[in-house]
């Protein structure tokens, strides 16, 4: 029961994107095509959420429940890396039709055909690890 509360928290999340149909095969298909501002505004809403939120951590000096300062570590500026991660990450979800996380709530939803998907990226996630030693970094 000690994890409970994630728990609780990761199902009302499923559960936002399942009803704000940011899950929907049809929305992403929108979305990639530019024909709607629907996933755009969820997720412009999200980045700006979490830039807020940063900038709070920082300037408020907030600590976790342990009693230590929250510190996020500036990311060394590699952006090839980043780019080729994003275009990589994108051209999959633009093939698939839907990312990781939502993934595991359309699974929830009944759509078992999600299963091939989630055993796709799960097995891309065991090469990757495989790989990682020989992969520019």
């Amino acid at each position: 029961m000690r994890f409970f509360k994630y728990i609780v928290i990761g199902f009302l999340f499923g559960m936002t994107l399942y009803k704000s149909e940011a899950v929907s095969w049809f929305r992403i298909f929108e979305m990639f095509h530019f024909q709607s501002f629907h996933m755009y505004g969820i997720i412009f809403s999200a980045v700006a959420f979490g830039i807020v939120g940063e900038q709070l951590i920082k300037r408020l000096h907030l600590h976790n429940i342990k009693g230590q300062e929250l510190n996020v570590p500036p990311k060394a500026p590699q952006y090839k890396r980043y780019i080729f991660g994003g275009i990589i990450f994108g051209l999959g979800w633009a093939m698939a039709g839907v990312c990781p996380g939502p993934m595991f709530i359309l699974l929830g939803a009944g759509y078992t055909v999600l299963v091939v998907f989630l055993a796709s990226a799960m097995l891309g996630t065991f090469v990757y690890g495989l790989l990682r030693n020989k992969l520019p970094h």
